[in-house]
């Protein structure tokens, strides 16, 4: 993610079930889009070398969704991550994205372990990281947040 692509957050990060599942950012403008991949992405890319890639199609390289490999407070290991537009779903872009972005994140930058988190209700999601071979462990909280979420680890 760039900051090119801060038109794209702003409608995805806006979604019903971005904001229902994933969270409510508080983006209303373009500008908050662009201090928000400023302030959150762009460093830990600096830092780690990785972070939050735009999902784009392979034909007409439409912008689709997001997917990553995150810091996140309260979580010990690694976090992988995703969003998509509404009408990208069910196609499996989802899948293969996270599965490339799992296998980077292991294969070229050495993590032995990446965790997810969703929320109860998100089913997809849960049956999305199941195939990516995480297996459920335990319910946490993660700072600011009093939702209780299901959280996964590779073995």
């Amino acid at each position: 993610m760039s900051l090119e692509d801060a038109g794209f957050i702003l409608d995805l990060y806006n979604r019903p079930k971005f904001i229902q599942f994933i969270g409510n950012r508080n983006l209303k403008t373009v500008a908050d889009a662009e201090n928000y991949i400023q302030n959150r992405f762009l460093p830990q890319f600096d830092r780690l070398g990785y972070g939050n890639y735009l999902m784009i199609t392979k034909e007409g390289n439409h912008k689709i969704g997001g997917v990553g490999i995150f810091e996140r407070e309260g979580l010990d290991v690694l976090d992988i991550g995703f969003s998509l537009l509404d009408e990208f779903e069910r196609k499996g872009y989802a899948y293969e994205a996270a599965s490339k972005i799992k296998s980077v994140g292991m294969n070229d930058f050495g993590l032995k372990k990446i965790s997810a988190i969703t929320t109860k209700d998100n089913f997809a999601s849960q049956k999305l990281i199941e195939k990516l071979g995480l297996q459920f462990r335990k319910y946490v909280t993660i700072p600011d947040d009093p939702e209780e979420l299901m959280y996964y680890e590779t073995e």
